[in-house]
């Protein structure tokens, strides 16, 4: 006796009056066409997979938390909020007015069958509800990368057909509910393009440089920055508003401070030093500008450009006018003392989670790009990220990961991306106990203030126990040598060579607050 399928009767009555006989007719139909194709086993394996990887929205949790670390949070909220939206006017109202049996199992391919199967009731496709929610709410806030995320959400709607959880007019139906969810929540919070958390304080204004036509201006330009982002080349807007500017490529094949090192030993030594990238060759700038004594002109040319947008630079135009005005900051920076030269580091150090999550998207990002790449690596995380033994200033702790923000920063947050402050004196250390368990440690770079009482109704958040913050000048890290290609330090989204370990395996990182050290255009 199939007892679930005696649960509903009275939903299966207003399924049948409430949808017209055709429609029952093509669903059978289509049905039986689905389960009358010979798939291969691996991609019936992985349909499977897929299916079961959206349950209870997990796979959209970490989409979301990898969006946030690749600097879209308002777009990993809206993706959120609809999901949760959608899944309760799916599954409380959807199901209950309509319903239905589901389709019969004995039809379905044994390769393709879940393990478990739902019982509830079967219109519409929660499933599909929340992929479609998910994907609409992160192209309304995103659109090239919802268009990235839409093939994922509709290989899971599809999915709930292939492994005959759903007929084709629940998926559709799910569909429909998820995307008019996603596009009524725009009506009631617009979108708006700007980033989630504006910094508090731009830093000490100062007069700086005005060079109207770029005379006088170093330029270097990373043109592997920002690859996955569409926009124009920046290089081409750079030559038209500044053509007397002196404007190199960096490309490895020589050193930005030898280049830096012969044009201040000629007969016309540049003034301001540029540069157009990423984070992780604004901070290399960085570094020159302060050995040299010269200010910088930070030009968002990366994906993230958290630095950039900290100092007010969110676009070209916004750059180059201050440039020709000659209005700067005086900003504060950190140092990292690794046993080498010491590094300049504008934004935030992380040790634990968050560069295993960098090592592995460096490794998806040459074959998936940057944002599929990310969702991989988080969910790589995700599965087999473990805590590390560390020592905090003397102090022995069991840490999922310590992130580090030069200057205050937003107190909600666990992973601290961007700065806040541009002149303040502390580093701002949120150290993330390994008490609870790995999914709880990836939610923490997935949910800031906006999210966070979602969250913690979801049980995903850590516990408020488990989160510590510290206010310091400066913090000395004892941490293990993991051996193989295991990074222990980030900064600025980039990873960090680990020095020579101790006799004990361990090595020594010190992070310190250098303040008014960097004048920059803004």
């Amino acid at each position: 006796m199939r007892l679930p399928r005696l649960r509903h009767p009275v939903v299966s009555y207003r399924r049948a009056r409430l949808l017209p006989r055709r429609v029952r007719r093509f669903d059978r139909e289509a049905n039986r066409w689905v389960n009358a194709r010979r798939d291969r086993r691996a991609r019936d394996g992985g349909l499977r997979r897929l299916s079961r990887a959206a349950d209870r929205g997990r796979l959209w949790f970490v989409i979301a938390g990898a969006l946030v670390v690749i600097g879209r949070p308002r777009a990993a909220l809206r993706g959120v909020l609809s999901l949760a939206a959608a899944s309760l006017v799916a599954n409380l109202v959807g199901k209950k007015i309509f319903g239905g049996p589901r389709p019969v199992l004995v039809d379905v391919p044994i390769g393709r069958r879940l393990a478990v199967y739902p019982t509830s009731a079967s219109f519409p496709s929660g499933h599909s509800a929340s992929a479609a929610a998910f994907a609409t709410g992160v192209g309304l806030e995103a659109p090239v990368v919802g268009a990235a995320i839409a093939p994922v959400a509709a290989g899971v709607a599809y999915s709930r057909l292939h492994v005959g959880a759903h007929w084709f007019s629940d998926v559709i139906g799910g569909v429909a509910i998820g995307a008019a969810i996603a596009l009524a929540g725009r009506a009631l919070v617009p979108v708006r393009r700007a980033h989630e958390h504006p910094p508090r304080e731009r830093g000490e204004r100062i007069a700086l440089p005005a060079l109207v036509d770029g005379a006088g201006l170093l330029m270097f330009v990373n043109p592997s920055s920002g690859a996955d982002v569409i926009r124009a080349d920046p290089r081409r807007t750079i030559e038209r508003e500044l053509p007397a500017a002196s404007l190199h490529e960096l490309t490895g094949a020589e050193e930005p401070a030898a280049l830096v090192g012969r044009a201040l030993a000629g007969q016309t030594p540049p003034r301001v030093l540029g540069v157009c990238g990423g984070d992780g060759s604004v901070a290399a700038l960085a570094q020159i500008a302060r050995e040299t004594g010269l200010p910088l002109l930070v030009l968002p040319g990366g994906t993230f450009n958290h630095f950039a947008r900290a100092a007010g630079v969110d676009t070209l135009d916004a750059g180059i006018h201050a440039l020709r005005e000659g209005r700067g900051l005086r900003v504060a920076v950190a140092e990292l003392d690794a046993g080498d030269t010491p590094l300049t580091v504008l934004n935030t150090g992380s040790v634990g989670i968050y560069p295993d999550f960098v090592a592995r998207r460096e490794v998806y990002r040459e074959q998936l790009g940057t944002w599929l790449g990310g969702v991989v690596a988080a969910w790589r995380v995700l599965r087999h990220a473990e805590p590390i033994d560390i020592e905090l200033d003397g102090e022995s702790l069991r840490v999922w990961s310590v992130f580090t923000s030069v200057g205050r920063n937003d107190p909600a947050r666990v992973a601290t991306m961007q700065r806040w402050s541009m002149d303040d004196d502390v580093l701002d250390v949120r150290v993330l106990h390994a008490r609870g368990p790995r999914r709880h440690a990836m939610a923490s770079l997935a949910f800031g203030r906006r999210t966070a009482a979602l969250a913690r109704v979801l049980r995903l958040m850590p516990r408020a126990s488990d989160i510590e913050r510290r206010l310091v000048p400066e913090i000395a890290l004892g941490l293990p040598d993991r051996g193989g290609d295991v990074p222990a330090f980030a900064h600025d989204g980039e990873l960090e060579a680990r020095p020579r370990a101790d006799a004990h395996g361990r090595y020594g990182v010190r992070l310190r607050m250098i303040p008014g050290a960097l004048d920059v255009y803004g």
